[in-house]
């Protein structure tokens, strides 16, 4: 287990009362001296804009000075901002900077480098690549074949992995459906939609298609009702289009993708989730089936490590291992995207003296993130990187492929000099991309330097539990734990649980009005959370009968838990907390 002593983590954060301050000053005033170096060095021959008697007349000594009243009450505003960077915010995903990341992104900020090009981004494409080559080494990628590129956040990476997913099913699709119009021979639709581009090269070489006859037939270049007619008629079943399967607890993002990409709420097919709240493979297996028997081909398979309500990470390597024997058995090449916006970082621990603090099956499943297809991860929340910072990661040129819309259907891009065209976002900033090549450069992805910092957030985790439970014990924690999120209801022995919801929602907003620790609040849900639900009823004696699970979330993903003096002085301060708000409750 990581020593509470270790110094390490100290150095790379600016301290809950500012304890690196001094340092942090001198930094900023030598960031903020270069960028001015940096303007007056450049074209040092050409005039001035403004000048010195100009500065000191009075409409211009006005205008600073409105300047400088705004920006004082700006100030003023954000000091009652939510202190986030403090150990006893414990609400949601987020928490302190790093100063690494912090320092990177504000040095970047000042020089403003838009990557959609290299023309106005000489140098932040470069730490853009380079930072990317980092994260897809921490998460299992060979960083030399992987590509990738930072957006604003996980949502936009998902999309970026429905694109990607898409892209090459309807490359794949169009391809055997103008084969079939040729031949006659009747489309065999879900072989033909993940075939593989091995096989849809070896298709081209024998068939010659032209290029503008495959964008007629593809659904995405063309009229997605004429294509779908024409795949019906071909196939001889009714074409309905494809499916993503996602598990139950998937992020609001998926939502989201099927309302931008025109597929559809009822094409997010849902799979099971076991009773540890994590997806059910033999579901996932099910529902495959039942997409090929419906002729839906699958757009992509979608699981998470590191869920956003309770943590959880989903057993990747199962999935993997499942994925692949379909492939083996069935020819069915199938896209796996893994959401790792949250738990993408903890990839950091497995393999270093600290990774007993996760169980052996979560450290699997993290050791397999590098077997997917593509991965979303956000380093603004366990990266401690400034908002707004996701990255999408694909495991090779070819995943990475998406529509070049100036280029023959046939064209298959791999990395473009200059990166607009295969992102949906056009411009993007340098400063997330800085922020995390430095974070790289200094603390590393290494298990023994990030991996020790994380494994102190989930040690953190795992010392407020034990001191909860031996206090207090009518607070029932959600089992088990996977990373650093503690979930937790308040029942008695044998209460129901429709009466534990409204104490746990009572004592919740006790501590809230307390003031002394901010805790987040989350609900599971039946059916899609059934089979968690009713485990927790039962490991704790509750009667079930409600068709909802109340709980109180902690995410223990400040670095400064493993500090002796704050781990020492918080916990018991915590869990008294928690002992007045049960109190008020009066259960």
């Amino acid at each position: 287990m990581p020593r509470k002593e270790d110094t390490g983590p100290k150095a790379y954060f600016p301290g809950p009362r500012s304890e690196n301050e001094s340092w942090v000053r001198s930094e900023f005033q030598a960031i903020v001296d270069d960028w001015f170096d940096w303007r007056r060095g450049t074209r040092p021959g050409d005039p001035a804009a403004i000048g010195a008697e100009e500065r000191l007349t009075p409409g211009f000594l006005v205008e600073r000075e409105r300047t400088a009243q705004a920006l004082a009450e700006l100030m003023a505003l954000l000091r009652r901002e939510t202190p986030t960077y403090s150990p006893r915010y414990a609400g949601h995903m987020v928490s302190e900077l790093s100063l690494p990341a912090l320092f990177g992104h504000f040095t970047a900020l000042l020089h403003n480098p838009n990557n959609t090009s290299r023309e106005v981004s000489k140098v932040g494409t470069v730490i853009e690549a380079e930072a990317i080559a980092m994260l897809a080494e921490m998460i299992g990628f060979d960083p030399a074949a992987a590509r990738g590129h930072f957006t604003s956040g996980g949502t936009i990476a998902n999309f970026e992995g429905v694109w990607r997913a898409r892209y090459r099913l309807d490359h794949w699709l169009a391809l055997a459906l103008w084969i079939a119009e040729k031949t006659g021979e009747t489309l065999d639709l879900f072989a033909a939609a993940h075939m593989g581009w091995a096989r849809f090269s070896e298709l081209v070489s024998t068939h010659n298609p032209p290029a503008a006859e495959l964008r007629r037939a593809s659904a995405v270049a063309g009229n997605p009702a004429d294509i779908f007619r024409r795949i019906g008629a071909a196939s001889g079943q009714e074409y309905s289009g494809p499916v993503v399967l996602v598990p139950g607890n998937k992020h609001f993002s998926w939502q989201k993708a099927a309302n931008v990409f025109g597929l559809g709420e009822e094409a997010f097919w849902s799979v099971g989730l076991d009773a540890e709240g994590r997806l059910d493979v033999p579901d996932l297996e099910r529902r495959l089936v039942e997409a090929a028997a419906a002729g839906r081909p699958v757009l992509a398979v979608v699981s998470v490590a590191g869920t956003t309500e309770t943590g959880e990470v989903d057993p990747v390597d199962t999935v993997c291992d499942l994925l692949e024997r379909l492939q083996a058995e069935r020819g069915w090449r199938i896209w796996h995207h893994v959401d790792a916006a949250y738990g993408g970082f903890l990839c950091t621990i497995p393999g270093g003296p600290y990774e007993s603090v996760l169980s052996t099956r979560v450290r699997e499943a993290l050791r397999a993130v590098g077997r997917a297809d593509s991965v979303t991860i956000d380093p603004h929340k366990l990266g401690y990187t400034p908002y707004a910072c996701g990255a999408f990661l694909a495991r090779d040129a070819d995943r990475y492929a998406v529509s070049v819309f100036d280029a023959p259907y046939l064209e298959r891009p791999h990395l473009a000099r200059d990166l607009w065209s295969a992102t949906l976002e056009g411009s993007r900033p340098a400063s997330g991309a800085a922020a995390m090549w430095l974070t790289g450069r200094t603390i590393g992805f290494r298990p023994d330097r990030f991996g020790a910092i994380l494994a102190g957030t989930v040690r953190a985790r795992q010392t407020f539990q034990e001191a909860v439970r031996t206090a207090l014990p009518e607070i029932r924690f959600l089992e088990p734990a996977d990373s650093n999120i503690a979930c937790f209801s308040l029942a008695a022995d044998g209460e129901a649980l429709s009466s534990a919801n409204r104490h746990t929602a009572s004592l919740y907003d006790a501590v809230r009005e307390a003031g002394e620790f901010e805790l987040s609040m989350t609900t599971l849900r039946r059916p899609g959370q059934s089979a968690q639900i009713a485990a927790h009823a039962a490991r704790h004696g509750l009667e079930d009968d409600d068709d909802r699970l109340v709980l109180m979330r902690g995410v223990f993903m400040n670095p400064y838990w493993s500090s002796a003096s704050v781990s020492e002085r918080l916990v018991p301060e915590f869990v008294n907390a928690l002992r007045r708000g049960i109190e008020a409750v009066g259960t």
